[in-house]
């Protein structure tokens, strides 16, 4: 038995993953300001973890903090992202296969600043829990918050990247099993390549 709420259940072989979350310092893509990951190993969610980032010239928009509570002062002193990548790299050698909700924009933030600092791009596979609610539900609306609600999954607090990668690991968990406890690649409709 599944239990949306804490996104538990039996271990499921295979079914390894690591939600990833970025919050933005500004419109900018390249300006990560903090990053979460939520770390599934066998369909079971076994760490959640993140990390302020310190954008470039610790410059942000106040859009963007009424959105998240991020502040300059809270990032004055915090690594900036090529730091804050390496140690999602070493994550990411155990297991290669990220997903976002709304992946676009999570992946957009991958590339744009692995280009704005010079790093290499990994071979990597994504899949999105939007696209998957998108093609699983007949909502109106298909934001994590919302599908959360709907589910009864836990908030956190929503668009601190740390509490949306776990809220995104365990709605992907759901869908996974509403599709019909499939695969990975049989995911293929919100599936993509870093």
């Amino acid at each position: 038995m599944f239990d949306a709420s804490t996104g538990t259940h039996a271990p499921v072989q295979g079914l390894d993953f690591i939600a990833i979350d970025f919050e933005t310092a500004t419109g900018g893509h390249a300006s990560v300001c903090e990053a979460g990951i939520c770390v599934v190993k066998e369909g079971l969610i076994i760490e959640t973890d993140s990390w302020l980032v310190r954008p470039k010239d610790n410059y942000y928009h106040w859009g963007n903090i009424r959105i998240h509570g991020i502040r300059p002062q809270d990032t004055a002193r915090s690594p900036e992202f090529p730091a804050i990548w390496a140690k999602i790299l070493d994550y990411l050698q155990e297991t290669p296969v990220l997903v976002a909700h709304n992946a676009a924009f999570d992946m957009s933030c991958i590339r744009y600043s692995l280009e704005y600092y010079g790093l290499e791009k990994p071979d990597i596979d994504y899949y999105c829990s939007l696209r998957a609610a998108r093609h699983l539900y007949d909502f109106s609306r298909n934001s994590l918050d919302f599908l959360c609600s709907q589910f009864e999954i836990p908030f956190g607090h929503h668009h601190r990247a740390g509490d949306d990668a776990e809220m995104c690991a365990k709605l992907f968990l759901k869908e996974i099993r509403d599709a019909g406890w499939c695969s990975l690649e049989e995911m293929d409709y919100c599936r993509g390549k870093l």
